[in-house]
């Protein structure tokens, strides 16, 4: 359900600056926290929460005379545990693969720098193997407004933190959609940078040449602050770029959008292409022309991913360790998709793969030249965890339908909340467009936004 702006959400920055505003300090503020994280109910959303001491002491480190100075002074996130916190194990969701990083990630140092405080690290699909959110060895989160169907994953711990209110913002990584499904799972933003804008250095690779920071937040404006701190070139990681940061306020904007051909349809559950077609008015209120786009190709560059040979990029992260810690470390759907299907995969058969990709960017690079944006379900399906014990397999491959070409094909996306599905559970949209047009993105964000707080969707 969308809310109204009129006055600050509770976990909204908006709303931790104020607090500080109003002479709370940030030792009361993060201990609150920390309590709230216990009493939350959700024992499997965190793998890892700081102790009380820890967070005092962070708390003492931050000198008043910064606030101004420091876009995140004191504001506390949540990381996913494939992202090294140092001090903080770093899991994966696997037991035998736990570790203590003795620095921080490059994303987690420059949110620190920035004033930003970690509170814990966040559950997640195994080595992030999934856009279900359930693949993990404990517990998993529960969807706060669907306790019987997914949280999305693989970043499902960050998601459900920000949900529930706990944190303003959350870290997950995105390689086929791990930052993207969740948001639309839970009626979060999403901010799925484009590949290399944002340093994956210390991180657990998934698919190293293709993994990504992603941002969890309540808002576009929220998700933006803390991609403006994030963004930018680090010399550590071999994938990062330099892409201009631009400025979503003074971006061009979007006039035409392309959306998928309606032969795409049969991929959506009935709740979700009603909740679609909302969208699709919505867009049309906003004076956007649709322009219907040709997905074959795009779904063609999505089966790289999982069906063909990048999957063995993921089997490459992990051989070492599992050569160590034996098979039956990984849970039996991990092992199925890392051994059972990396495994497959010749050195001619990746050869191959990266030729065909390269035809393909060829054959998309056009549309880009049509459309302003292209906007897509951010999930076509909403699956039960009763779905997913019959089936582990076929609604998490569903789910990847929008999502899984997008950093193949090195482009940016922002998944934003949209009118709530028919059944009342939430629903979203993703824009998607070239490398480097990421505040492009976050200004039409913005407007979609503002748009819809202006209609009649609460």
């Amino acid at each position: 359900m969308l809310l109204d702006d009129a006055s600050p959400h509770p976990d909204r920055l908006a709303s931790i600056r104020h607090r500080y505003d109003a002479g709370e300090t940030p030792e009361h503020l993060l201990l609150d926290l920390r309590r709230r994280i216990g009493d939350c109910g959700d024992p499997g959303l965190f793998l890892h929460v700081a102790a009380p001491e820890s967070l005092v002491a962070a708390a003492r480190t931050l000198d008043p005379a910064d606030r101004a100075r420091l876009p995140l002074w004191g504001v506390p996130f949540a990381v996913k545990d494939n992202i090294d916190v140092a001090g903080m194990p770093t899991t994966a969701a696997c037991p035998g693969f736990t570790y203590l990083p003795g620095r921080h990630a490059t994303a987690v140092a420059r949110l620190i720098a920035a004033g930003a405080v970690p509170v814990g690290k966040t559950n997640l699909d195994q080595f992030a193997t999934g856009l279900v959110g359930v693949r993990t060895p404990g517990p998993a989160p529960r969807n706060p407004r669907a306790p019987d169907r997914v949280p999305g994953g693989s970043s499902s711990g960050s998601a459900v933190a920000v949900a529930l209110g706990l944190v303003p913002f959350s870290l997950g990584t995105d390689t086929a959609g791990s930052g993207r499904v969740p948001a639309g799972l839970n009626g979060l933003v999403g901010l799925k940078p484009t590949p290399g804008a944002t340093s994956a250095f210390g991180v657990v690779p998934a698919c190293q040449s293709l993994d990504c920071v992603s941002v969890f937040a309540r808002d576009v404006a929220d998700a933006w602050a803390v991609h403006a701190v994030l963004a930018g070139y680090d010399p550590e990681d071999p994938y990062s770029r330099d892409w201009p940061m631009g400025d979503p306020a003074t971006a061009r904007e979007v006039h035409v959008v392309g959306v998928p051909e309606d032969g795409d349809r049969p991929r959506f559950d009935a709740a979700a292409e009603e909740a679609w077609d909302l969208c699709l008015e919505r867009l049309t209120a906003m004076g956007a022309t649709l322009v219907p786009v040709p997905m074959a190709a795009f779904r063609e560059t999505a089966a790289l991913l999982y069906e063909g040979a990048w999957v063995a990029e993921r089997l490459s992260a992990l051989e070492d360790f599992i050569a160590r810690a034996g098979e039956a470390a990984l849970l039996p759907v991990t092992r199925g998709i890392i051994l059972g299907q990396g495994g497959r995969y010749s050195a001619a058969d990746a050869f191959r793969a990266m030729h065909r990709l390269e035809a393909l960017r060829r054959e998309t690079a056009p549309i880009w030249d049509r459309i302003d944006l292209l906007a897509v379900p951010t999930a076509p399906l909403f699956p039960t965890l009763a779905e997913m014990e019959a089936d582990p397999i076929g609604p998490n491959a569903r789910l990847g339908t929008f999502t899984n070409f997008v950093n193949l094909l090195g482009l940016a996306a922002l998944a934003v909340p949209g009118p709530d599905r028919p059944d009342g559970l939430p629903a979203g949209l993703t824009a998607i467009g070239p490398g480097g047009s990421d505040a492009r993105l976050a200004g039409f964000g913005l407007r979609w936004e503002s748009a819809l707080r202006g209609g009649d969707v609460e």
